[in-house]
């Protein structure tokens, strides 16, 4: 018999906002204890302490514009956010500085969170959606200089970028991109040359989420579909659809594999959260608590196990957070 679903370990209130983004950081003072970003709606991002369960900082840099990525650069004290007002803010927060040190504008009106790597000690590349509809550019941080416009071919019709991921199989190795665009079609980009180098139609509606472990060489991807589509990478780097897992529930906004690649997590429309494990895709529980859809996951990187925390936020202002560990 399969053990009942947990509740939450506990139940992060006062974002007064939906809240479209989550990210653990594992650097901080106290090990054990991760610090919490959350962004919303209203603009505002969140600084989480988990002892007390309550905001340690509000950050205020988007002109009360949806907050929709928030990633830690190197540190916890180093940000970088992105919002609907169409600009990556880098945030410095040593010494309980709160003021944006830098930003870039987007000139996009999407929703498509950019996905930040790290290239080398103090440089990181941030994909993002370009002006131009179908376009992705690639900038180098902190200098700013592009790397790349990635532009599908000419008639290629894939519409608007809707989630990225940049990835390298091992530090030094190529950058490459991962996109999910409107048309359904998860596509693999090879930054250096500015080319496709695989594309492979995922869904029948836009891909909303997608993640990709780089060990397996595999990958997963949901829409607003009943259906999550599992997908592989081949040596010559051209793109497998491997299996297909259908839902009870149509609509996947957000999708995680956990750093230790055992578990996933997906976000819901239909206000839920599904566990799987990753290498067969098992579905391992379903835990409801959220009275809206979950809009984000988000799990810690704690080395230990039994620390590991899943954080989830969704529509109804609140984020909650629940201890999964499985060994299996």
């Amino acid at each position: 018999m399969a053990l009942p679903p947990p509740d939450p370990q506990f139940v992060l209130r006062g974002t007064s906002a939906a809240v479209h983004t989550l990210h653990f950081s594992c650097g901080g003072q106290e090990p054990g204890v991760p610090t919490l970003f959350s962004g919303s709606e209203n603009g505002f991002i969140h600084v989480w302490n988990l002892k007390t369960h309550r905001v340690d900082t509000e950050l205020d840099g988007h002109g009360r514009k949806s907050v929709y990525c928030v990633e830690t650069i190197g540190s916890k004290n180093r940000l970088l956010s992105q919002g609907r007002d169409q600009r990556i803010c880098l945030w410095d927060l040593a010494e309980g500085r709160t003021s944006v040190t830098d930003s870039v504008f987007t000139e996009n009106v999407g929703f498509c969170r950019c996905s930040l790597l790290k290239v080398a000690e103090g440089r990181w590349l941030v994909a993002m959606a370009a002006k131009a509809l179908e376009e992705v550019q690639v900038l180098e941080l902190p200098s700013k200089t592009s790397v790349c416009t990635l532009k599908p071919e000419v008639g290629a019709k894939l519409g608007m970028p809707m989630c990225l991921k940049l990835w390298q199989l091992n530090c030094g190795s190529q950058p490459l991109l991962l996109a999910g665009y409107e048309d359904g079609s998860v596509v693999l980009w090879n930054l250096s040359m500015g080319k496709v180098l695989s594309q492979l139609v995922c869904h029948q509606e836009p891909v909303m989420s997608l993640d990709f472990d780089s060990e397996k060489a595999k990958g997963i991807s949901g829409s607003s579909e009943k259906v999550l589509s599992i997908w592989s990478l081949n040596e010559q780097q051209n793109l497998q659809v491997y299996k297909t897992h259908k839902l009870v529930n149509a609509g996947i906004a957000d999708i995680t594999i956990r750093p230790d690649k055992k578990i996933l997590a997906t976000a819901g429309w239909d206000h839920r959260i599904r566990i799987f494990g990753w290498k067969k895709l098992k579905p391992l529980a379903v835990l409801d608590y959220h009275t809206a859809t979950v809009h984000c996951v988000s799990f810690s990187d704690h080395k230990n196990p039994s620390e590991r925390l899943l954080a989830a936020g969704s529509k109804d202002h609140r984020i909650s957070i629940w201890s999964i560990y499985t060994q299996t």
